[in-house]
């Protein structure tokens, strides 16, 4: 390797690497977190720390429901942005960019790669290319829906929205409160939809993004899904929401509205609820994917979570991420023949 390449690696390390991996609920990322990222893991290249992109996991008390990793898992591969607010709090795209800006630049800082991972693809799409220009929130006006939303329901507000902005409306969720009110609310403020306030056409600066989208099969995610579900009562899925509840956590609250728990409001059989869960979770996913289309550069990788993938998935971080290694590395290096000597390890790898 030439010394001109080692000062090339220099002058381009001014933007934090951060690899993005979009995977819908239960298509293994968890378990590639922990080879990849655990140095007791199977294919463990880098240490790394794990920024959850998961709409749901900020919520304390709800972890059965949203699958979150376990604390013993968290010890071995950092998590954040789990457990961070009560289920009663309101949690936005807005909120977890500028966390997420804050704990990138940490990590990155301490010589770790920051991974952000998850399956909520519009904080994904939103932090790598920002959010639009859109008017301030107007408390009058904001108070005035809130109080229709709660005499006449969300599906009469959402259905008010779809009529106005049909491109919004396809992209949230009827119980998405949060996101239904504010789209309203920058109609009528402005005339314009929500729609019309593009998202930047640029990635955003500062970051060297790998992003990876992994997609597994129709049928074996739907599998899984069920399998998942099936696994979450199991584990105490009805109990949990019972204790929620014991807390004074109602359906109006934003951490409720999720998907495996909303449902049990319904108050139906189990076996009801249970399908309930299933089909909006297949439907979420299906939707999550929307928000990731046509990102440039994304590497879509079809994933069933076998040693196979794994592996490729693993051979494909490794090139990608050699000068990343490297970079760190040097520094307790002695001279520069040592780092001649391990870049070349590294290239031969």
């Amino acid at each position: 390797m030439k010394r001109e390449n080692i000062e090339l690696k220099k002058k381009n390390s001014a933007k934090i690497p951060v690899l993005v991996i979009f995977a819908p609920t239960a298509s293994g990322k968890t378990a590639l977190m922990y080879d990849l990222f655990c140095s007791k893991g199977s294919h463990f290249f880098l240490t790394g720390e794990v920024i959850s992109a998961d709409s749901m996991q900020v919520y304390k008390g709800m972890d059965i429901g949203t699958a979150k990793p376990t604390k013993d898992f968290c010890k071995d591969v950092p998590h954040h942005l789990i457990d961070i607010i009560s289920p009663n709090e309101q949690y936005n795209v807005s909120d977890f960019i500028d966390e997420t800006d804050k704990i990138c630049k940490e990590i990155y800082s301490n010589g770790k790669l920051p991974v952000i991972c998850g399956g909520t693809g519009f904080y994904i799409r939103s932090f790598m290319y920002g959010l639009p220009k859109t008017p301030e929130s107007d408390p009058e006006l904001r108070e005035k829906l809130k109080n229709r939303i709660k005499i006449e329901g969300n599906v009469a507000l959402y259905n008010e929205l779809k009529s106005i902005d049909p491109e919004s409306a396809n992209k949230i969720h009827v119980n998405d409160e949060y996101r239904i009110l504010r789209a309203l609310e920058v109609y009528y403020l402005t005339g314009n939809t929500r729609s019309s306030y593009k998202i930047e056409q640029n990635l955003r600066d500062g970051y060297d993004f790998t992003f990876l989208v992994l997609e597994p099969p129709r049928e074996l995610l739907h599998k899984r899904i069920e399998q998942r579900v099936e696994q979450m009562f199991e584990m105490g899925l009805k109990n949990e929401f019972d204790s929620l509840i014991k807390q004074g956590y109602t359906q109006e609250c934003p951490g409720m509205k999720a998907i495996g728990y909303q449902e049990f409001f319904l108050y139906d059989s189990e076996e009801k609820i249970k399908e309930r869960i299933i089909h909006n979770s297949k439907k979420y996913a299906k939707k999550q994917y929307t928000y990731i289309r046509d990102i440039p550069g994304s590497i879509n990788i079809s994933y069933q979570a076998t040693e196979n993938d794994i592996e490729k998935v693993y051979n494909l971080l490794k090139e990608k991420f050699c000068d990343y290694i490297w970079f760190h590395k040097k520094e307790i290096v002695k001279d520069i023949d040592q780092i001649f000597n391990f870049c070349d390890n590294i290239y031969t790898l």
